[in-house]
């Protein structure tokens, strides 16, 4: 649910912020944390390689048990909690052998329901099994690529795929982009909606939230020096005379990126592009 504040500054009028109603607790568990050194855009070598990142509050990262792999041992919900990390929420899990993990929380999911993963687990909110024990046309997140390599796929706040079909041994999903691919029927996936459904409507309202999560000024091409940018120069407002494209030179309109090679292509029906 989002929160407006009364319009006390320019950088508030607009802005929103998701509410934290849903959440539980407010220390994570201190067991699941890995400290998340920062690297300003900057490789091994200390070369700027990633632009417009730097800065930002300090996080400590949350180890997420994205492989569900504890099979037949049934988890209760004991939290669920804030991640600076991602966009979802996260559910700390007790397992009732003592183990604690982490995984990401799908919409309904409460403290003090109970979870559990494996080949045959009834299909129900923040249960994980795989594609080929899930009935056709449950909702689904947390969706692997690979067999026991834990999920890739589905895992943004409000993020939703669908089980469409089965055939020859692979799993038809429709994803988020609209995208229908072709996933090995053994890869595991949990059903449910991630929740956090509002993330999508916040108004950041100014500069200074983006900096606070590390994101630095994006300056457009066409407002720069041609030594800066292809796009760059020109006398007074110049729309770039050229074809829009990025920093060195690559397209960004039109061109195709992807590698024709690509493993994966044969596995897509679909495209996401119209």
């Amino acid at each position: 649910m989002l929160k407006y504040y009364k319009p006390t500054s320019p950088g508030r009028r607009f802005a929103s912020v998701v509410d934290f109603s849903e959440l539980t607790r407010k220390e994570p568990e201190k067991a699941l944390l890995e400290p998340l050194p920062k690297s300003g855009g900057r490789n091994n070598a200390g070369n700027y390689t990633a632009r417009h990142r730097g800065g930002g509050e300090k996080r400590l990262y949350r180890i997420i048990d994205f492989k569900r792999g504890k099979d037949g041992v049934p988890a209760s919900v004991a939290s669920i909690e804030y991640d600076p990390n991602r966009s979802a929420r996260i559910a700390l899990l007790h397992y009732k052998d003592g183990e604690k993990r982490y995984i990401l929380a799908p919409e309904g999911l409460k403290a003090g329901d109970t979870v559990v993963s494996g080949e045959q687990v009834e299909p129900k909110v923040g249960n994980t099994m795989p594609l080929k024990n899930i009935p056709l046309g449950m909702q689904i997140h947390n969706v692997e690529l690979k067999i026991g390599r834990g999920a890739q796929m589905v895992r943004s706040a409000g993020s939703v795929a669908t089980l469409l079909a089965r055939e020859g041994g692979y799993a038809h999903v429709v994803l988020p982009s609209g995208e229908i691919r072709k996933v090995h029927e053994n890869c595991r996936a949990t059903i449910g909606q991630l929740g956090n459904l509002d993330h999508i409507n916040v108004t950041y309202g100014k500069a200074g939230r983006r900096r606070h999560m590390g994101k630095r000024p994006r300056v457009r091409g066409v407002a720069q020096n041609p030594v800066s940018h292809p796009m760059g120069g020109g006398e007074g407002r110049a729309h770039g005379g050229r074809p829009p494209c990025s920093r060195t030179g690559v397209l960004s309109k039109g061109g195709k990126t992807r590698d024709r090679r690509a493993i994966s292509n044969r596995f897509i029906i679909r495209r996401r592009q119209k």
